[in-house]
């Protein structure tokens, strides 16, 4: 469906994009993910073409782009701030993008119906845009976006405006929605938990360039470098020696999973893979928060950098106990980069 070949973008000296090459198929639904600046936004509107490109080429449907306005791209586009005409009601905005195209009137008003009833706004079609709440908004701004039948769905940020409890609950629908309607969408979001619960396949991008792609559970699992892993929120990362199924650190001796690369490396111990009991390196409990499922506890060793660690709610330790720390190899990543 969407294929960018060593597609460049440049803003002065800085490359915001710099060759990047990713392929979209039919029907997937990839989010790409990054701090600030490190051109998932300007890899989005390239793809629009909201964006000229200094090298490279962007192909839809094997056809390459250049030239080609963004109203004749055939892509939907949905942003955070939604973006809706306050003077036109639900149903005039939903039917924006057919009237555009010429759609009579009774498919009109047809293929309005359908999408409301689709988004979970059924019979809403009369409402003003001020009267609704931000979710409501959100799900207008997707209708709109999906009333055209867009060959790609393009969203930015699109849930970066709603509050926690509604995110986690439209991310789930959306997901069941593009499954149902067999979408294809590229979207553009800061937050992993957004990206990994919608996404068949998460992008990771630093500096203008893929750090890493692969499934949520892929990307999750294996970090491909330190950059990823610490974007991901994983602070247990450290110098190490790796020598058979063993990695020397600054913690002791540290089991790493079988086949690991050898020799100098990065080492990351998710929280999950730091225990808390028994015998092993001593450390000294700092802090503790509580998470909802668990506990994290920040830990000072005797010798080494503070460690982070996932407790069960009534196994977690006291701030200021000492305690005995080991670790299980299998949620040990020897990183690459």
């Amino acid at each position: 469906m969407l294929k960018l070949d060593g597609v460049t973008v440049r803003f002065g000296e800085r490359a915001a994009l710099d060759a990047v090459d990713l392929e979209v198929a039919d029907h997937e639904t990839v989010c790409v993910l990054g701090p600030s600046g490190s051109g998932k936004s300007t890899l989005l509107r390239v793809v629009a073409g909201l964006q000229a490109v200094d090298g490279g080429r962007v192909l839809l449907g094997g056809a390459d782009q250049a030239g080609v306005p963004v109203h004749r791209r055939g892509v939907g586009l949905m942003f955070q701030d939604h973006q809706l005409f306050p003077q036109r009601d639900v149903a005039g905005n939903v039917a924006f993008g057919l009237r555009m195209r010429g759609v009579g009137r009774g498919e009109q008003e047809r293929r309005v119906g359908e999408l409301l009833e689709l988004v979970g706004l059924p019979g809403a079609g009369k409402r003003a845009v001020a009267a609704l709440s931000g979710g409501e908004q959100q799900r207008v701004a997707l209708a709109r976006a999906l009333a055209p039948e867009p060959r790609l769905l393009m969203l930015d940020e699109p849930l970066g405006q709603l509050d926690r409890t509604l995110r986690e609950r439209l991310v789930v629908e959306l997901r069941s929605l593009f499954g149902q309607l067999g979408t294809t969408v590229l979207a553009v979001t800061h937050d992993q938990g957004e990206a990994f619960a919608l996404a068949d396949r998460v992008v990771v991008m630093r500096e203008g360039r893929i750090a890493q792609t692969g499934t949520p559970l892929e990307v999750w699992r294996h970090p491909a470098s330190e950059f990823v892993a610490r974007f991901l929120g994983f602070e247990n990362v450290v110098a190490a020696e790796v020598s058979g199924a063993v990695a020397d650190t600054e913690w002791g001796k540290v089991p790493v999973p079988p086949g690991s690369p050898q020799g100098s490396a990065r080492l990351l111990v998710r929280p999950a893979g730091v225990r808390v009991a028994g015998d092993g390196l001593r450390c000294e409990v700092l802090a503790r928060t509580f998470r909802g499922n668990h506990v994290a506890v920040r830990l000072r060793p005797e010798s080494g950098a503070v460690l982070e660690a996932e407790c069960a709610l009534r196994e977690a330790p006291e701030v200021g106990e000492r305690v005995g720390v080991s670790f299980l190899a299998d949620e040990v990543v020897v990183l690459r980069g």
